[in-house]
């Protein structure tokens, strides 16, 4: 059930309100929602759709389950697993939040934190912006994972990794290096990132009353919190290696780098 097949939300809410007390089929229920039959019957094993009203040999569905569809829908479109999406909806039943708010709650929560999304280029944009730098780097860039070969064009999936890269290639540091230290921040900051979301979660009550302005204000305040800690502990460690005398293998020698061969 995807693209013009499907009904929005919303569709199915109109359809609802229109619909009133009428009774379908399952067969009927599916042409009106278009969702398929064996979808509406998953969603009931689930326990995400309620049971249907039996007259005789034959289960009769109503507006209350064109209703329960459309909210289905909306959970699905955001992400949320069946499980997932059923004890949300037992949660509202129960007046515990309203399903509105929490729609709203989970679409700010799912907001981009960074501008970095994925960028496809073409060979000649790549090959543009690679114009002067030394040979044999798409090569690695490549080998590195910054950008993917699809087609007759590429794949950057961090254009702010892939600059940062760039950087770093420009003043002599081995593309493989970059690669190692970058998997390093990324393997510590999602630690970070769990425990973080994990103690908020724990903590909810915490946040105050105005939850979604202190989410708001914890997402700029978190960023610039990561950057000053980091530094304040780059500062730490660098300090104990250089009075450890760790920190000659900077300077001796000043060793050319070579490069790995493409």
């Amino acid at each position: 059930m995807t693209g013009a097949d499907a009904l929005t939300g919303s569709d199915m809410l109109a359809a609802a309100a229109m619909i009133d007390d009428r009774e379908y089929t399952i067969d009927e229920l599916a042409t009106v929602t278009r969702v398929p039959s064996r979808t509406i019957r998953f969603y009931q094993s689930e326990g995400a759709l309620p049971k249907p009203t039996i007259k005789g040999r034959v289960a009769y569905y109503g507006a209350l389950h064109v209703e329960r569809l459309a909210q289905i829908t909306a959970l699905q479109d955001r992400g949320l697993q069946i499980k997932a999406i059923r004890d949300a909806l037992t949660r509202a039943e129960k007046g515990e939040f309203s399903l509105q708010e929490w729609l709203g709650s989970h679409d700010q929560l799912s907001a981009p934190w960074a501008g970095d999304r994925p960028k496809v280029v073409t060979e000649a944009e790549l090959g543009a912006d690679l114009a002067g730098r030394r040979p044999g780097l798409l090569g690695e860039l490549v080998r590195m994972g910054a950008v993917e070969r699809r087609g007759d064009a590429y794949l950057v999936d961090s254009p702010a990794l892939y600059a940062l890269a760039l950087r770093l290639d420009a003043v002599g540091m081995p593309l493989h290096t970059v690669d190692g230290a970058f998997r390093i921040l990324q393997k510590q900051l999602g630690r970070l990132a769990d425990d973080l979301a994990a103690y908020f979660i724990k903590n909810a009550d915490a946040l105050g009353d105005d939850v979604e302005r202190a989410y708001e204000e914890l997402r700029p305040v978190s960023l610039e919190a990561v950057r000053v800690v980091f530094a304040r502990e780059m500062e730490r460690t660098l300090r104990k290696a250089t009075e450890s005398g760790a920190t000659a293998v900077f300077t001796r020698g000043k060793k050319k780098t070579k490069r790995p061969r493409t």
